[in-house]
């Protein structure tokens, strides 16, 4: 057997999701050696190769979870839901008051000297455990009883523990949730309620906020600079003015991989703003390159959902691709100006070991369920 057919007998599943993961893979390497170059001078003396051999290492890593997950039949996860979500409560707690402090937000836990975000952990578990619950009550979310409990109770709890720290990865599995549910043909008055509930849920933590200020859980003061720096900034404050220039000085075809200049200006231009220099180095043709690639993962996953006889692998491949979908056109959003500053990155290309990791495990789920798919036809 040649090495190409041993691949592609290694390799089940979607082969257009399995391109889009290379490609933006790809992407994420010659994106990160040349926007960690400013990084390298004030932290490394100029050696950018560190860095480069550390995302290769958490990359390839994160392919390799992409493998082993989709070797997994994805009823195994939906076996796992109910344990994921009753880790994910207590964990993302814990954070909240003891997680270590990054950027004045206690996001962080580490465990044995390692450290991630349970707040990317919580986003795959409730995603699975939303697709169980649907799975289970289908046809016959008709009451309040079959909704509220099971469904818009767990979302509220997770993206509630979660907004005060990161409202932006609150907001954006808050958003999925919402739009599966509808795709789930949960009764439209029980979504109107869980977003009546969220507003609800946000103002109390703002009021929380101002009132006991000094404890410093909730980054209202963040979120309302941020907001006013966005309506009233002609040039959207100094990173997304950077950003822009950046995109601006692409034009259609770009500077060419590793000429970026305003990588050297640009705060975070290897992760939350990665994009910017993506389209400064390969101009309008890549920054789409890049955007189509996610809008391409969506639709596959909904038309392999689509075949699959199974409502939790439809779900589960739908609610997945969703929250990668729109984590990335959120981050990308940033980046022209659209919406104010956050911290998303943009998945499987910003530089990062969580958000790698967690992105990698949504992937290969999403394979999974389409290797399922793929061994019915």
């Amino acid at each position: 057997m040649s090495l190409g057919n041993r691949i592609a007998a290694e390799l089940r599943g979607d082969r257009t999701i399995w391109m889009i993961i290379a490609v933006l893979s790809l992407f994420s390497l010659l994106a990160v050696y040349s926007a960690t170059g400013s990084l390298a001078w004030s932290a490394r003396g100029g050696n950018t190769t560190i860095y480069l051999i550390t995302h290769l290492v958490r990359l390839g890593f994160g392919l390799f979870i992409v493998y082993l997950c989709h070797l997994l039949h994805y009823r195994q996860y939906q076996r796992a839901a109910p344990f994921l979500m009753l880790l994910t409560v207590p964990l993302l707690a814990f954070t909240l008051f003891f997680g270590q402090s990054l950027n004045d937000a206690n996001r962080w836990l580490s465990i044995g000297g390692v450290s991630f975000q349970p707040s990317e952990f919580a986003k795959i578990a409730l995603i699975i455990y939303i697709a169980r619950e649907l799975t289970r009550k289908q046809d016959y979310i008709t009451s309040l009883k079959d909704a509220f409990m099971p469904i818009i109770i767990p979302v509220l709890i997770v993206c509630g523990l979660i907004a005060p720290a990161n409202l932006s990865t609150s907001l954006v599995l808050f958003v999925t949730c919402i739009m599966l549910m509808f795709m789930g043909r949960v009764s439209m008055q029980y979504i109107f309620l869980l977003g009546l509930l969220g507003i609800v849920l946000f103002a109390g933590l703002i009021a929380i906020g101002k009132l006991y200020p000094e404890a410093g859980l909730i980054r209202v003061d963040t979120w309302i600079s941020r907001v006013q720096e966005y309506l009233h900034s002609e040039d959207g404050g100094y990173q997304v003015q950077q950003a822009k220039i950046a995109i601006a000085k692409g034009g259609v075809i770009g500077e060419g991989p590793g000429n970026s200049i305003i990588r050297n200006f640009l705060p975070y231009s290897y992760a939350d703003f990665i994009y910017a220099i993506i389209c400064e180095e390969y101009g309008l043709l890549g920054g789409t390159a890049v955007l189509a690639l996610y809008v391409l993962l969506f639709f596959r996953s909904v038309s392999l959902a689509t075949k699959s006889p199974k409502a939790f692998g439809t779900f589960l491949a739908i609610g997945l691709s969703l929250m990668l979908t729109v984590q990335a056109l959120a981050n990308i959003a940033v980046n022209v100006n659209l919406v104010p500053a956050t911290g998303l990155t943009l998945p499987l290309i910003s530089m990062g070991g969580t958000s790698m990791l967690f992105t990698s495990i949504a992937l290969g789920m999403i394979l999974s369920v389409s290797k399922f798919v793929e061994g019915l036809e």
